[in-house]
């Protein structure tokens, strides 16, 4: 069977509002991922391979940034880097094998899901045991495994904030929630969150940035000689992930998304 071209897949698989969801696209999907991911896809589309066995290997390459940060260095981060950029590059191939066949499952949404907690919480806690030196002659510093966890906690617990409103809702009978009733229905409140997505400080704590400032800050360790940077970072990450976690619990409840 002769492969699609790309031209022919776009349309399909790159519907209207794709690239255009403000909650739901990553900047790198829509800057070059996308464009990566139909070469991909016109590969895939006349095998066997189906768009759940790639959510699966999108899950893999996530939690293996946890084990490729623990080496030393900027392999290690170049390492961790390869594995995040892997799993956005099978994020967006599953969903789009999946349009192209019309394969639609929730047993893929919920994998989709779960694969996104624990890439996450995998560089994020990869973190923390890189600042912890676990590899390094010395005493290991338990402290900053124990921030790296808990940056990695505060991830989970703000997607687990936003999956429940989907739940709440579901279990009163309510249709899901509009991206517009996230917006605050107070005004000061609706100014600050304005402000919060302005700064984008919140994106500290995904693993795609986590995993780039993780690069940056393993080239400034090479070029100090020790893992100042890498601390240093793994502090601001633990410090964003808590105070995030906060003010995202408040952003929905005084949002119209329980009502």
């Amino acid at each position: 069977m002769q492969k699609p071209s790309v031209a022919e897949l776009r349309p399909v698989v790159h519907p209207p509002g794709v690239k255009d969801r403000r909650s739901g696209e990553h900047w790198a999907g829509r800057l070059y991922m996308r464009e990566l991911s139909l070469r991909i896809d016109r590969h895939l589309v006349n095998t066997k391979v189906t768009p759940n066995q790639l959510t699966y290997l999108m899950t893999i390459a996530g939690c293996l940034a946890l084990p490729a940060l623990l080496v030393p260095g900027i392999p290690g981060a170049l390492l961790g880097v390869l594995m995040v950029q892997l799993y956005l590059l099978l994020d967006c191939v599953d969903g789009e094998l999946a349009r192209w066949r019309k394969q639609y499952s929730l047993t893929g949404v919920y994998l989709d899901r779960v694969g996104a907690y624990f890439c996450d919480a995998a560089v994020l806690a990869g973190l923390g045991l890189r600042a912890a030196d676990v590899w390094g002659e010395g005493r290991i510093d338990w402290l900053w495994a124990f921030l790296g966890t808990l940056a990695a906690l505060g991830a989970i617990m703000i997607k687990a904030e936003t999956d429940l409103v989907g739940v709440a809702r579901h279990q009163n009978g309510m249709p899901p929630v509009q991206e517009s009733a996230a917006e605050p229905r107070g005004s000061g409140m609706a100014l600050a969150r304005r402000a919060a997505a302005a700064l984008k400080f919140h994106r500290l704590i995904l693993g795609v940035e986590a995993s780039l400032v993780i690069l940056l800050l393993a080239v400034a360790d090479a070029m100090r000689g020790d893992l100042y940077f890498t601390r240093f970072g793994v502090a601001v990450m633990a410090g964003v992930a808590v105070l995030q976690t906060g003010l995202h619990l408040v952003s929905i409840l005084v949002s119209s998304r329980l009502r």
